[in-house]
Order: structure tokens, then C-alpha cells, then sequence
């Protein structure tokens, strides 16, 4: 229970103490046993090669070095007192040591007093950066410039949030290998909305949020409630932030999403939980309804038409905009024309509109698992952009002339009007490649023979071959999970994605070899950098411990593809694909041409996708402005425009992750006391997690349920081992577990280890 000395909000609650379950680390980057993860599962530290990092790794030399001097900041040290306290005896030890030395003295962490002599620099430090929350205890300091972060206990935070902006004074001491601060100042808050579950006293609340890793709850006095009632899902906005730390901050509710556990008032909740939209503002849907849906003689008299030719979708079977459609008619020397055409989009959306405003401020379409949060209204979505069968359409087209073999001798860029013939769902497409039989089967075929062509000349260029799996589920009428699966990619997909593929990099190619010999013009490209060599190296030793040889130093397109070859049907597939990605960089939007190191092109942008994506809709703009002739554009712009639309992709991703969470959890509750088989895939101080091979659900196997021992974590390992036993329960282990309890609320499952049935 939480103290409440009063109404006006003084309580503190016991700042949540930790009778949430909450841990202050995880091999695995876990914060607590709900589920929520701070990084990648087995994620190398982001800064700093193998230091003591937010995982509790092995220090590095500089940390211990600079523990020696924070351990006695008023005492000079001699290089030769550093050797011997580090027991180094050997030459490049010593070298080691003096340069370690020689970098924390030039990052002003230590002072040269004489010679050889050096002690703490006792000068405080004040950094600004943004506030990365490890967990309900501490937060990370990430400033831009600063090799490490600053470590920030709760009780120090000032309020501060994931994601402010917060001035910093670092003190010069180190514990645990990492420097500490105090948060004395909040530049900028993030959000100043929570979402959490109401719980209500006689004249007033507490909203307790659903993002665990928070330090702290909302009071609300009786004015605020605005009708919520206790346990339900709420909107709080906060309107006073507290100025002692032992207060809560005051909030009120601004919308209630109705009790927890109820369909749509979770799914509302992760929506206002990640800032998504409800609706669109009424002067944009009625910008949308005042578009007309004629199209002019003289509009089609500016466009290459393509009605006359063969013309389909294919897409999946529940879809509802249809942003690309392909076309394919033979040539009289006998190659193919294959035509990529994509809505066009800023036909109807211009710059400066309400539309182009909300569009931009949307950046994305997301996906949650029982609806779409759409960046346009659906007049456009649905209706005047979307290539719909039997309807002449407006589209901005790639047109290319290709061989049997895959071989482009020609390309085409510029605005279309199109009349789709058929529109395919992924199985129907997949049945005439299975049979060779139905309508347009021999056009299907023929690009996907293609298809594959294309495909295997982007491995053997060095494209990574990763299949990710995605979760599915069957839903009933009131949104309730009946079944799981995992979707699987078969021909016809890759059909699309292949031809896709070829659009969004030749697009790309043709603008950048626009400025050749001159000023590159301004694009915007999707990015995908190489991998980090640390983080390669990690993952290798996850590889290994599965029987796996991964080198980190050879042609790493090469290893992984060996790799996804070799775990191709295994039940360690998914853990290992999943690591593997994480282990690469993210991509990204950029006005630079850095290329993408999965796909293996030195140039490729998004074009293909306008209806949800706003950086398709950049692309569109400054293509046609090129093929117009006109000059380059604004380039920090456009680079601004990137980075939103990147943080937006993230945010998207990371609500449709917790829809597909949250339904998992609920599709488990029907589930208590079933058996399955899985895999380990974490190692924690406080539990392992064991995702379920049968539907990729995850839950977690606490320590504290283990009575045959106690276990402790061997996090360089990878593992538990038993005190008395020395049992192990490794990363990648398959195991028997049983379905304990599933948690709606935190959105976590928890098991039971019944046997373990294989281990690496």
C-alpha cells in the first residue's frame, strides 16, 4: 500500500518502492518482470568497448582506472602506484594504462598535477542531454558528444521523463564503473500526457502509469476525475509538476478509455500512450472531402497512359488501400516491360495544405493488431489514391525493360493514369505460381521467374537474406485473440517485394547520378549503416553457444546468410534472427546517400508506398521537381523532415510491438496450465524468458519459482547457474514450460519451468 497522508497531493507514495517487481539490470536489458525492454535482447553497450556497462558486463581498463582515482579523489597518483594497483607487470600493459591515462586527463576527468602525477578533477561538470529511463530506480543521461552516459538515480531525476531534455551537473566520483548527476534543471519535457490506471479514494486519485519504468504517480483531486472511476484506463495531463521531492505531480484526466482489460480501452490506451492520433481534425477531412475525384482530358494529356495495358494488385486479403499496382506487356525484340506504379499521391495532397500538415505531423500509417491509424483520411486512403480494380487512377510510375534473366536495359520515371484489371490477394496470386492455372497466371509467373532473378542477384551482391517473424491473430467480433500464428512469406510476397525493391533503388540512383560531376541534388534516402563490430562480436558468441560459427571479422553478408540457411525450420530460428537484427544498425531516413548495408545498394530511397508513408511523398515531390529540371532543394529541410519522420517510424513500431504484446497476453489468459515447448530467450538477475515455439507468445520463468536451488546470473554467460547444484539454464536452451498467470494489465506472462528438454 502507498501512504496518503492528505489530499493535496504531499504523499509520496512510497516512490513505488519496488513492490513492482522492479530489478535495476538485465543481461538481457529488461527492467522488470513485466516484459519491457530498455534495448535489445543481448545488446552490447551502446558507448565504450566491454565497459561495465548497463548490463553489469566486465569493466573496462578506463573504468577501472577511473574508479581507483573516484575511490580517493583527494590523492595523487604516480603511474607507477596506477601499474601496481591494476596489476599490470608487462610493457603494453603499461602503455595501455599511460594512454588510458592520457585520454581521461584530455576529457578533463582527471588533472596532471606533475610529471607523472595525476589526480581526480574535482571541477563540476554540467552537460545537457536526453533522459534514457533504465528503469523505475535510475536513469541514463545520453549526451550528444559524450562517450558515455551519466547515470541518474530516481531521487535525482527532478521529475524528469524518458525523453526530456535535462541539464545535467556530473560529479567528478564514479561508482560501478559510470560517473552520476543530478538533474537540476528540465528543458524540455517529451510528453506531459500519461496513461495509466485510475485508483480512487473518496475525493480524489492516483493514476498509476502503464510505463513501468516511470518513478512516480499523478494525484488527482477531485475536480480533475472528469468521471473516472476506479480502475479504469485514463488520459492524464499534468499540470503541476511538484517542487519538493517528496510530492507527486498534479494531474487531471482528460480522457477515459473505460476499464482496464476491456478491448478498446487498451487498445485507446497504447494509442495515447504513444501519442497516436484519434481522428483527424474536421477542417482536414473536409480539405479531403472537397477534393474533386474527376480526372481531366487535360491531366490525362500530361501523363504516359497505360490503361490498354495489363494491370493488377496484389496484396493482403484483408487490405484496404492499394498504393501500388505492377503491369507487364511483352516488347516486340521479346523483353518485358514491367511497370512499378505507386498512387500519386501529391497530386492531390499539396504542400501547405491541411492535408500536407497532418500528413507530415503523422509521418506514418500504424498498424495496431485490430485497426490502422491511417496518415491520410480515408477519402484518400481509401478511395481517390487507392488502385482499386475497374477505375482509371492517377500514379507516378518506374517502368522498366527487363530480360528473362533480370537484366535492365532501360528505365522510366514520370506521372501515369493506370486501369488495374484484377486485384489479387497474396493466396490467389500464390495459387496460379503453385498451379499455373487462372486468370493472368501466366503474367504472374512470368514476374515472379523474374522476381527470383532479381533476388539472386541481390545476395550475390551482398544483401542479407533475414526472414523476421510476424505474429498474427485471429480476432472475434469484440476484438478477443481466438488464435496465433506466425505469417508465412511465400513467393507471391516476395514477388512484390522484389519489384518494390527495384523502384525505390533505381529512383534513388537516378537522382543521385543526377549530380554527377556537380553538387548532388537533395533526396531523401532510407539508410541502413554497417554493423557495429562490438555488437557483431556479441552475437557471435550467442551463434556459438548453438553449435553456430559466426565471424565477426570475415564478409559478415556472407556469415549471416550462411546462418540463415543453417537455422532455417529450427526452434533457435526466430531467437537468433531477432538477435541478429538487433545487432545491426537501424535504419533510418537521411538526405545523405549512405547506402543500405541489408539490402546491399549503394543507393535506395522509399518511393513505393505514399499512402502511409510520408517520405515516399518527399520522394515523389523532388523527383518530379528533377524530372521538371529544376535545381536542388533545401537540404537542411528536408534533413529535418527525415528525422521526424523517423522518430515517427519508431514510435509506430513500438505501439504496434505492444498491441501485438497485449493481445498475446490476452490470447495466454485462456491458457492457464497448458504446457508448451520453448526457447530461452533472456537471462536476467531476476528471471529467464522462454518465447513459446508453438506462437511466439513470451513469458517469464522467475528465479524465485525455482526451488530446486538458488540461482544466480552469470551474465557474461548467458545463463543461471544453481549455488548447491551447479545446474545451468542457458540463452537458447529448449525448454517445457507450463502457463501460469497472465497479466492484461502489465501486458506480461508469467511460466513455469517444468523440464528442460535440450541444451546448448
Amino acid at each position: 500500500m502507498r501512504s496518503k497522508k492528505n489530499k493535496s497531493g504531499d504523499e509520496s507514495r512510497d516512490k513505488r518502492s519496488d513492490s513492482r517487481g522492479r530489478s535495476d539490470s538485465s543481461s538481457r536489458g529488461k527492467d522488470n518482470s513485466r516484459g519491457r525492454s530498455s534495448s535489445s535482447k543481448g545488446d552490447s553497450s551502446r558507448r565504450g568497448g566491454g565497459s561495465s556497462d548497463r548490463k553489469g558486463g566486465p569493466k573496462s581498463a578506463k573504468a577501472l582506472v577511473l574508479e581507483i582515482f573516484s575511490s580517493s579523489p583527494d590523492t595523487v597518483f604516480t603511474l607507477r602506484q596506477l601499474f601496481r594497483r591494476l596489476g599490470v607487470t608487462d610493457q603494453r600493459g603499461r602503455e595501455q594504462t599511460e594512454s588510458l591515462v592520457n585520454t581521461l586527463k584530455n576529457e578533463n576527468k582527471l588533472l596532471q598535477v606533475d610529471g607523472d602525477k595525476y589526480m581526480m578533477n574535482l571541477k563540476v561538470d554540467i552537460i545537457t542531454g536526453r533522459v534514457d529511463l533504465a528503469n523505475s530506480k535510475y536513469a541514463y543521461i545520453v549526451s550528444e558528444g559524450r562517450e558515455e552516459d551519466v547515470r541518474v538515480f530516481r531521487e535525482h531525476l527532478n521529475y524528469a521523463m524518458d525523453g526530456d531534455i535535462v541539464k545535467v551537473e556530473v560529479s567528478p566520483t564514479v561508482r560501478g564503473g559510470r560517473q552520476e548527476g543530478v538533474v537540476i534543471e528540465v528543458l524540455e519535457r517529451s510528453r506531459t500526457e500519461l496513461v495509466g490506471i485510475m485508483e480512487l479514494s473518496k475525493n480524489y486519485g492516483f493514476v498509476v502509469p502503464d510505463f513501468k519504468k516511470l518513478y512516480f504517480d499523478v494525484f488527482v483531486g477531485e475536480r480533475g476525475l472528469n468521471g473516472a472511476n476506479s480502475g479504469d484506463k485514463v488520459l492524464v495531463k499534468i499540470v503541476e509538476w511538484p517542487d519538493k521531492p517528496d510530492k507527486n505531480p498534479t494531474g487531471e484526466v482528460i480522457r477515459v478509455f473505460g476499464p482496464a482489460g476491456e478491448n478498446e480501452a487498451e487498445i485507446h490506451s497504447i494509442m495515447a500512450e504513444f501519442g497516436l492520433p484519434f481522428e483527424f481534425p474536421e477542417e482536414v477531412e473536409q480539405e479531403a472531402d472537397s477534393i474533386s475525384e474527376k480526372i481531366t482530358a487535360g491531366e490525362i494529356a500530361k501523363r504516359r497512359d497505360f490503361r490498354d495495358v495489363t494491370t493488377f494488385t496484389i496484396d493482403p486479403a484483408d487490405a484496404k488501400d492499394f498504393d501500388d499496382a505492377l503491369s507487364i506487356q511483352k516488347l516486340e525484340n521479346g523483353n518485358w516491360e514491367i511497370g512499378v506504379h505507386i498512387a500519386d499521391v501529391t497530386h492531390y495532397v499539396h504542400p501547405k495544405t491541411q492535408l500536407e500538415r497532418e500528413a507530415f505531423k503523422r509521418a506514418t500509417s500504424v498498424y495496431l493488431v485490430d485497426r490502422t491509424i491511417p496518415m491520410l483520411p480515408e477519402r484518400l486512403s481509401n478511395g481517390l489514391c487507392s488502385l482499386r480494380p475497374n477505375e482509371e487512377k492517377l500514379t507516378f510510375s518506374a517502368v522498366f525493360e527487363l530480360d528473362e534473366k533480370g537484366k535492365i536495359y532501360e528505365s522510366w520515371f514520370g506521372r501515369t493514369i493506370i486501369y488495374s484489371d484484377r486485384r489479387f490477394s497474396y493466396e490467389e496470386a500464390q495459387e496460379r505460381i503453385e498451379s499455373g492455372e487462372g486468370d493472368f497466371s501466366e503474367e504472374i509467373n512470368i514476374l515472379n521467374s523474374i522476381a527470383k532473378k532479381l533476388q539472386a542477384k541481390r545476395f550475390k551482391n551482398g544483401a542479407i537474406s533475414f526472414e523476421t517473424t510476424e505474429v498474427k491473430f485471429n480476432l472475434d467480433e469484440n476484438g478477443r485473440p481466438l488464435s496465433v500464428y506466425v505469417k508465412e512469406r511465400k513467393d507471391a510476397h516476395k514477388l512484390i517485394e522484389e519489384f518494390m525493391l527495384l523502384a525505390n533503388k533505381k529512383v534513388a540512383e537516378y537522382v543521385y547520378n543526377l549530380g554527377k560531376g556537380k553538387k548532388r541534388p537533395t533526396m531523401v534516402y532510407r539508410t541502413h549503416g554497417n554493423p557495429d563490430p562490438d555488437r557483431l562480436a556479441t552475437f557471435a558468441l550467442f551463434a556459438r553457444k548453438f553449435g553456430y560459427k559466426v565471424d565477426p571479422e570475415g564478409d559478415i553478408s556472407d556469415e549471416l546468410n550462411q546462418l540463415t540457411a543453417d537455422i532455417e525450420g529450427k526452434p533457435e530460428q526466430s531467437v537468433l534472427q531477432n538477435l541478429a537484427i538487433r545487432t545491426m544498425a537501424k535504419a533510418k531516413y537521411s538526405t545523405e546517400p549512405e547506402g543500405h548495408f541489408g539490402l546491399a545498394f549503394a543507393h535506395y530511397s522509399h518511393f513505393t508506398s505514399p499512402i502511409r508513408r510520408y517520405p515516399d511523398m518527399m520522394a515523389h515531390r523532388l523527383l518530379q521537381h528533377y524530372l521538371d529540371g529544376g535545381s536542388s532543394t533545401d537540404k537542411e529541410e528536408y534533413e529535418e523532415r527525415c528525422r521526424h519522420s523517423s522518430e515517427m517510424e519508431k514510435r509506430a513500431a513500438d505501439a504496434e510491438r505492444a498491441s501485438i504484446k497485449y493481445k498475446q497476453v490476452e490470447f495466454m489468459k485462456d491458457t492457464i496450465g497448458n504446457e508448451y515447448k520453448g526457447i530461452v530467450s533472456g537471462v536476467t538477475e531476476w528471471g529467464i524468458f522462454v518465447e513459446i515455439e508453438e506462437n511466439k507468445c513470451e513469458g517469464m520463468v522467475r528465479l524465485s519459482d525455482l526451488n530446486d536451488d538458488y540461482y544466480e546470473l552469470d551474465a557474461n554467460n548467458y545463463r543461471i547457474i544453481g549455488r548447491q547444484s551447479k545446474r545451468i539454464i542457458s540463452f537458447g536452451d529448449e525448454v517445457l514450460v507450463e502457463v501460469k498467470s497472465a497479466n492484461l494489465n502489465d501486458r506480461t506472462i508469467d511460466l513455469g519451468l517444468v523440464k528442460t528438454l535440450k541444451q546448448h
